[in-house]
């Protein structure tokens, strides 16, 4: 395959995936904003938000130093300037998916094609505003739309694969930084202090991240107990039969780097095999010792330099 189509495939699945995973963490962050809180935490709620994605520099210049939760979801959905946005995201999926047109089945195809045009349909019409989490809900189901047609129609080659393989890297990305803030935000709650009330508030502000990434259900029917912070970040960092935590998507990765390369020597495949193996052998408890947001961190770091690997290995060099 040529890189430069491998390229648009990657690139068009991250795309979509990004838009998706931007939808869930401005879902869950609306939804915790209903809760009883303090002007303060709201604020670090958006705050933490934009930190999420690496946007308090553009939006301050935007927007200036005073957040506003509607401000934050425009800037962070319809504006088209911010190339982080859901829309920038989807018409940017839609144009790599363009460029490789004979590459894709015509269902896939339409389905990228109309996902943009429903989206900015639904933001012309004031869905944002009338119902933003009827909205999110509206823009994770064309992002799951697209991924059943993309697995259900195309032919299980090289292309799929590095469609595969841009979802899952863009997956543990967004997955890491959502655990990373979203602790962050209950860091005094989170070794048990606070009273009885901060628990129960707790309580919301755990389901809220679970069902951000539709994980609420499974935690139910792993654990069957109450929702404690160090097995959310255990579901959501080391289960790999979870579709969206960190070991889980390293899993697919390395499955789809050895079907698009059976090179020994490849640096591509050496970085995720050993970003695999320690997320394969750690143990919850050895992490939060060590901390959490160090480990994450580190995580992103290597997420990112193995996606440059993959990059200059397989695609066209940024």
């Amino acid at each position: 395959m040529l890189s430069r189509t491998a390229d648009h495939l990657f690139w068009m699945s991250r795309y979509t995936e990004r838009a998706e995973n931007t939808a869930r963490m401005l879902d869950v962050n609306y939804q915790t904003s209903l809760l009883p809180q303090s002007a303060a935490a709201a604020q670090a709620g958006w705050m933490g938000m934009l930190s999420i994605s690496e946007l308090k520099q553009s939006y301050a210049l935007k927007h200036g130093q005073h957040l506003q939760p509607r401000a934050v979801m425009d800037f962070m959905v319809r504006d088209e300037n911010n190339p982080s946005s859901i829309i920038s995201c989807l018409r940017a999926a839609r144009e790599n998916a363009r460029a490789v047109r004979g590459t894709l089945t015509t269902e896939v195809w339409e389905t990228q094609d109309q996902t943009y045009l429903e989206v900015a349909r639904m933001l012309e019409q004031g869905a944002l505003e009338r119902d933003p989490a009827a909205f999110f809900e509206g823009v994770k189901f064309r992002s799951h739309l697209s991924r059943g047609v993309t697995v259900g129609t195309m032919l299980q080659d090289e292309a799929l694969n590095f469609i595969r393989l841009g979802t899952f890297l863009e997956r543990a990305d967004n997955t890491a930084r959502l655990v990373d803030v979203k602790f962050h935000a209950v860091e005094s709650d989170f070794f048990g202090q606070g009273t009885e009330k901060d628990q129960e508030l707790d309580f919301y502000h755990w389901s809220a991240i679970l069902r951000s990434v539709s994980g609420f259900e499974i935690y139910r029917k792993v654990y069957r107990d109450v929702i404690k912070p160090e097995r959310v970040a255990e579901l959501l960092i080391l289960r790999a039969d979870m579709p969206r935590s960190l070991l889980g998507c390293m899993n697919e990765v390395m499955v789809n780097l050895g079907l698009v390369t059976s090179r020994v020597d490849s640096e591509s495949r050496r970085r995720a095999g050993k970003l695999r193996a320690d997320l394969q052998f750690a143990r919850i408890d050895e992490i939060l010792a060590t901390g959490l947001h160090a480990f994450l961190t580190q995580f992103l770091d290597r997420v990112n330099e193995l996606g440059s690997h993959i990059s200059r290995e397989f695609l066209v060099p940024s």
